[in-house]
């Protein structure tokens, strides 16, 4: 893994997201959410769950939180493997769509900038695919080392950049082009995904996100670059002081 202690190289775009908006457009997608994702990332997706699961490395016996869970496909492996798991979305649909295809999970309907948990009760926490959609990722970061206890994980799947110019290329030309043609013949909301590019585009390359979890009360920074960069697995460890206060002069989002 690279490991660094570096600030954010670029600022995130503003999306606008605005939280009910971001919460609807999930709704609207839960029920074929998984299919779809298979298909888009030709079933890597499935592979990146894999390399999450090792990161977190989570013991029977631990209790894990999995942040932004979707249907619960990501919280499986380590329920499935006697962790302590629960899965937490801020869209209702997709808390619906897991509680009907797995019951035996304890989903929690919650926002990632104000968690519905008390401060340490987490050995570990997880996020894949889910921070670039929170309102204030940095919030997001440290809601999620509030809960987490000293010297517990973190670990964040998110598409990332590339480093490679020329399969970037490639890779942008998919991204721009193909996966919205794609997404509107197999996913029930197939405008949705124009999002999906205009926050990846957005998003902070490995660096700068290092920075980001750094910030926000995490040490030992380190990611792995999955599929060439498509995708990077971002791993931390809580630190043993309390968790960083926003800047004064940076106003709350709406």
């Amino acid at each position: 893994m690279v490991t660094s202690d570096v600030t954010p190289q670029r600022e995130l775009a503003d999306l606008s997201k605005r939280p009910q908006q971001v919460s609807a457009m999930f709704d609207d997608v839960a029920e074929k959410y998984d299919r779809t994702n298979d298909i888009l990332s030709a079933g890597q997706d499935r592979w990146w769950r894999r390399a999450v699961r090792r990161a977190v490395d989570a013991r029977p016996g631990e209790k894990v939180l999995d942040l932004a869970a979707g249907t619960g496909r990501s919280s499986e492996p380590f329920a499935d493997r006697g962790v302590l798991t629960v899965p937490c979305d801020f869209s209702t649909g997709m808390v619906r769509a897991g509680k009907r295809r797995r019951p035996d999970l304890g989903f929690v309907v919650g926002d990632a900038t104000r968690l519905p948990f008390a401060d340490g009760v987490f050995d570990a926490a997880t996020i894949s695919f889910g921070l670039r959609n929170v309102v204030d990722p940095d919030a997001g970061l440290r809601e999620m080392a509030r809960v987490v206890r000293p010297g517990g994980r973190l670990v964040v799947c998110e598409f990332s950049t590339l480093p490679n110019p020329l399969l970037r290329k490639a890779y942008d030309t998919y991204l721009h082009h193909g996966l919205p043609r794609v997404a509107k013949l197999v996913s029930s909301h197939g405008d949705a995904y124009g999002y999906l590019v205009e926050s990846i585009d957005a998003w902070p390359d490995q660096a700068g996100l290092a920075g980001r979890i750094a910030a926000a009360g995490w040490q030992r920074v380190a990611w792995r670059n999955l599929s060439f960069g498509v995708v990077a697995v971002h791993r931390a460890v809580r630190s043993p002081g309390p968790v960083p206060t926003p800047p004064e002069d940076v106003a709350p989002r709406p």
